[in-house]
């Protein structure tokens, strides 16, 4: 065999990407989003190759949506829900139910039904939509595997050292004796199962290091689920490591960190953004790597598994320990991708579909020089404590009818406004979910910095320009005792021995 194809190259991997698009060549494409801004990038990638576009939204987004005459656009409404988990959940059973007016659009868009959908892995692709096929979500085995409380399993079964976890049911006694068996001293983490659909964003994870804790942890718990993870808290980065499972073997990818902030005081996680800036010791990379590979061959062997999927842990004093699996082309592996994210949609297609690429391990893990010295991430603040009334209310105070972008300057340990154009800005929107910040770091940080620091900082200015703007207005809670911010939140630490 001769040298393997080097996709670190851009004219190369533009070929291969036209290659595997090819299915899509010349045909009408319907895009199934959340976000208009989302399909932005895909519209563009099919209209080169000759395709006409539909994109059905629920929402418009907050980047760059396609220009008028890129696409036809149906926008329709999403069920009510503010979390991450309602709107993994409402995503399917909408595009499998779409109102009359949508069908009708996609019946004149495509009247011949030669169209295809391109979807996101939040769609299964086992049964069509209005008609046509499903390509780019996931079979509903794979959907299946997502499950919290199946995680250690699998690890187990592909030789992964895992941690002291019991699945315990919804009785509280038991669980309180499972969280004293297992706890350390930061306490355990519950996590429920998947009983009525994949949660994700943490929403279905909870700090427990009290009685008190414990109480609430189960009355949020019971009437959602049957079964509960309870495992040791884990101090050290959260971070994950994805792989692709491809005809030949599994390709194995960099860490990402997770930039999961905690707040001690409430005991509770938020998610505040994904990063490629952070390296782990070398060691622990290799490791890290070795873990994806194994998962990936006992996916593949047990499941008949193709395609992408990403492991969530931590990296602990002891190394990397794993705590979910994500059997999909996840975040953290969209993130990486920003090297070439057209590339990565069809190849992940591709392989979904059982379709062989014509690519292997060792090509597709060329990529990995390219994604080292391309380092990218998002930092992200939410005010949720906000009402959907007060943060409408507050639009045209903070300008924010559009995304308002406001210049920041960093001095590596807190955000604060800049009076120039700085080349980095904070983008603050109003939404139903309150007042959000977003942050691309750009050249703030530097190979080996972590994100979560940055997430720190960005925190606390969302609380800081809401403090000032609330200050003034009678009634209004105006500092984050009172639940303006987002709460005082820290970073998980470093605690790997490092050479």
């Amino acid at each position: 065999m001769g040298a393997p194809v080097d996709l670190g190259d851009a004219a190369v991997r533009a070929d291969v990407a036209n290659r595997l698009g090819s299915v899509y060549a010349g045909r009408p494409v319907l895009l199934a989003v959340g976000a208009l801004s989302s399909a932005t990038g895909p519209v563009r990638w099919l209209r080169a190759l000759g395709c006409r576009v539909l994109v059905v939204c629920t929402t418009t987004g907050l980047t760059e949506v396609p220009g008028p005459g890129e696409a036809e656009v149906v926008r329709v409404a999403a069920p009510e829900g503010t979390s991450v988990t309602e709107r993994l959940r409402s995503h399917d059973r909408l595009f499998r139910t779409l109102p009359p007016q949508a069908l009708a659009a996609i019946e004149a868009f495509d009247p011949e039904r030669r169209g295809v959908w391109l979807a996101t892995p939040s769609l299964t692709d086992d049964e069509p939509i209005a008609g046509r096929p499903v390509t780019g979500g996931r079979p509903a085995a794979f959907v299946a595997l997502e499950d919290k409380v199946r995680a250690d399993d699998v690890f187990r079964a592909a030789g992964v050292p895992t941690v002291p976890a019991r699945v315990v049911g919804l009785d509280l006694p038991a669980l309180v004796a499972a969280t004293a068996e297992v706890g350390g001293p930061l306490g355990v983490v519950w996590a429920g199962d998947a009983r009525d659909g994949v949660n994700g964003g943490g929403d279905y994870v909870r700090w427990v290091a009290t009685e008190s804790d414990a109480r609430a942890a189960f009355a949020f718990f019971a009437p959602r689920c049957d079964r509960v993870r309870v495992a040791p808290f884990l101090d050290g980065v959260p971070c994950s490591v994805h792989g692709l499972v491809l005809p030949d073997g599994t390709a194995a990818f960099r860490p990402v960190e997770i930039a999961t902030l905690r707040d001690p005081a409430g005991r509770t996680f938020v998610h505040a953004g994904l990063g490629t800036y952070w390296d782990p010791p070398a060691t622990d990379r290799a490791e890290m790597r070795a873990v994806v590979r194994r998962v990936g061959e006992h996916l593949r062997a047990a499941c008949s598994y193709r395609g992408a999927f990403g492991i969530d842990g931590v990296l602990t004093v002891d190394g990397f320990r794993p705590t979910e699996l994500n059997p999909r082309l996840s975040a953290g592996l969209t993130t990486l991708a920003d090297l070439d994210p057209r590339l990565l949609t069809f190849l992940q297609a591709a392989l979904v579909a059982g379709h062989d690429p014509g690519l292997g391990v060792a090509e597709v893990e060329t990529l990995l020089p390219r994604m080292d010295a391309r380092r990218s991430g998002l930092a992200v603040a939410l005010a949720a404590s906000l009402a959907t009334s007060l943060a409408t209310s507050l639009a045209p105070v903070m300008e924010l009818g559009p995304p308002h972008d406001l210049p920041v300057a960093w001095d590596g340990r807190t955000l604060h406004r800049s009076p120039t154009a700085s080349g980095a800005v904070v983008t603050l929107a109003a939404t139903s979910r309150g007042v959000l910040a977003r942050l691309v770091p750009g050249t703030l940080l530097r190979a080996g910095d972590r994100l979560a620091d940055l997430s720190v900082a960005l925190a606390d200015l969302l609380a800081d320009l809401l403090a000032d703007l609330l200050a003034d207005r009678p009634g209004d809670p105006h500092d984050r005792e009172h639940g303006a911010g987002p709460g005082t939140l820290e970073a998980a630490p470093d605690v790997r021995v490092r050479a």
